[in-house]
């Protein structure tokens, strides 16, 4: 029993967290199967997602939550702009990009906090 309490959270996180997102996530996938992807209502849909996307990470930045709020705006602002030089210096990479953030983030907080 005690090992099903201990992972008792991370079956909620799944649950809550990544099942709901997942199964829209295949609906687009289904749904967007055949569209062209340089066709109007694609680069529309496209072009709203990566403003909200940008808006989120704005607001994550400048107003950060509780924990993110001990790092010092400098670092999240170079931990941002080191994230979109390695997306355009990776050829484009999202990958590539969120790593190099992230890992300026984490270094920072661990060098200023």
């Amino acid at each position: 029993m005690s090992a099903f309490a201990d992972l008792s959270p991370y079956l909620v996180l799944i649950a809550a967290g990544f099942l709901p997102n997942e199964i829209w996530r295949m609906l687009g996938i289904a749904v967007a199967h055949g569209l062209d992807e340089q066709s109007e209502p694609v680069l529309l849909l496209r072009a709203v997602a990566t403003a909200l996307l940008a808006g989120v990470v704005a607001k994550i930045t400048l107003f950060p939550p509780a924990g993110l709020a001990e790092v010092p705006l400098a670092v999240r602002l170079t931990a941002i702009a080191l994230g979109f030089v390695t997306f355009l210096a990776a050829r484009r990479s999202v990958f590539a990009g969120v790593v190099a953030g992230e890992a300026a983030l984490i270094l920072g907080a661990w060098l200023f906090v």
